[in-house]
């Protein structure tokens, strides 16, 4: 069963329609590590849903506020968790847009705004799939919940006292959510879990300012190399963590997953001209797909210390500053692993100060699961090609609120191109890209909506 020529006809017809709503919402700046717009951004959801037939609500947080709507047909039906986010990342630099971010446009055949593809344009399918159907009256027998974060671009801090405070309201047979860029092969992905994430700052202090370095360097310590001989302590050449105990309770992938990797287009010229490089890092023993999805990782994602502008500044820096992060894979617990990077510090550099700024646990849904079988086989019909399944995704998000909280299978399917520069200037999603998005929503919702109830649960 694939959608019908009715529906393919109807968002032909509602296309315009479609992307007013989009515009409108790309429209309304939502930046949650400034809090720009966020409030605003919420009450717009808000309004959204009401529009098309879902009872919404505004809910506070700790922090910045969930926008929570809801479609409920009766106790006996599926229940359907829709998750996404309505925060963005800040813009910046705006010079390197070619239009302003939220400003936006359509160029050859791509819509270029901040929020396009992560992740505005992405949940909408959802909500624009669901008014479509109630109005063709084929909308099936589902209770619908539907939930947006604005806090995620945050590493979402106050989501988890949300959901643990909300577990009945957000019940349900299935957690689905559009998010992240398809496969460079252009094929739609598919993908059952994500890597944790814990983000470190460390801080090393030298003299009590800044001083000229000929006067001074030598006798008086440089914070600087302080951290650059701490950081070569922490790897081997060939990317291998050192620190003892890292690899501890890494978990390896399954004999069925391990079958959906063998499946995994990989062309390595290409990734690599993709980016720009001409060598991967890590182990040469391991595979591209083991090192992204099974092994975690240690990474500079910043450091700062003294003079990086034009031309030359001869000073000894007064002070050194290093973001540091992990991505960790299934079971792998955050606290544990930063306890063990903390030691390491300590013994090395036992002057140099470190602290946790976020941290998210790691977590999967099986891809033996009826509902999951249900979902790929929606995707390739949706989009008339097979999809790139991926039991882990690199990246981090709060998918374990909703597999260890919610005790609810978890499946996320990519809108976006592979290029849809999420977090980078000139974010866009493709017009196809969208109305795809679309096509998928509303042949998941047909196909969970029938399935029996034996077949549900993890």
């Amino acid at each position: 069963m694939s959608l019908s020529p009715d529906i393919e006809r109807a968002i032909e017809q509602r296309r315009e329609q479609f992307l007013d709503v989009l515009f409108r919402l790309l429209r309304q700046p939502s930046i949650s590590t400034q809090n720009v717009g966020v409030d605003e951004c919420a009450e717009l959801c808000k309004g959204i849903m009401e529009d098309h037939g879902i009872s919404a609500r505004v809910l506070s947080t700790n922090g910045l506020p969930v926008v929570y709507g809801e479609r409920y047909v009766g106790e006996d039906a599926n229940t359907l968790l829709i998750y996404g986010h309505y925060d963005v990342q800040p813009p910046e630099p705006y010079e390197a847009w070619v239009s302003p971010p939220f400003e936006p446009t359509i160029r050859d055949g791509r819509i270029y705004a901040r929020g396009a593809g992560d992740n505005k344009g992405q949940f909408l399918c959802h909500i624009l799939a669901i008014k479509m159907l109630a109005d063709m009256g084929q909308l099936p027998r589902l209770n619908i919940k539907v939930i947006l974060e604005g806090e995620e671009e945050s590493s979402s801090p106050n989501l988890p006292a949300f959901i643990e405070s909300h577990k009945d309201l957000l019940k349900a047979d299935l957690m689905f959510a559009a998010d992240g860029p398809g496969h460079l092969s252009g094929r739609p992905v598919v993908f059952f879990g994500m890597r944790g994430n814990l983000k470190m700052e460390l801080e090393a202090v030298g003299p009590n300012r800044d001083l000229h370095s000929g006067n001074f360097g030598g006798p008086v310590p440089n914070p600087a190399w302080k951290l650059v001989d701490l950081l070569s302590t922490m790897r081997f050449p060939d990317g291998r963590v050192t620190i003892e105990g890292f690899y501890d309770g890494v978990v390896p992938p399954t004999d069925y997953e391990r079958e959906w990797v063998g499946k995994m287009p990989y062309d390595e010229k290409a990734f690599k001209e993709n980016l720009g490089i001409t060598e991967f890092d890590g182990p040469k023993e391991l595979s591209y797909y083991d090192k992204l999805m099974f092994q975690p990782t240690l990474s500079i994602t910043g450091i700062a210390s003294g003079y990086a502008g034009k031309g030359a500044k001869s000073a000894v820096p007064s002070k050194a500053v290093l973001k540091l992060e992990t991505r960790l894979c299934y079971k792998m617990d955050p606290d544990d692993v930063f306890a063990k990077i903390k030691r390491h510090v300590q013994r090395y550099a036992p002057d140099v100060s470190i602290r946790k700024l976020a941290a998210t646990r790691p977590s999967k849904t099986s891809l033996d699961l009826p509902v999951s079988r249900m979902m790929i086989k929606a995707v390739a019909d949706a989009y008339g090609i097979e999809p790139v399944v991926q039991p882990l995704l690199g990246g981090s998000s709060p998918n374990y609120l909703f597999t260890d909280v919610l005790k609810q299978p978890a499946i996320w399917v990519t809108y976006g191109p592979h290029d849809e520069n999420n977090h980078s200037p000139n974010e866009n999603i493709t017009l196809e890209s969208f109305f795809n998005g679309i096509r998928n929503s509303a042949l998941v919702l047909q196909r969970f909506a029938v399935m029996p109830k034996s077949e549900l649960g993890r």
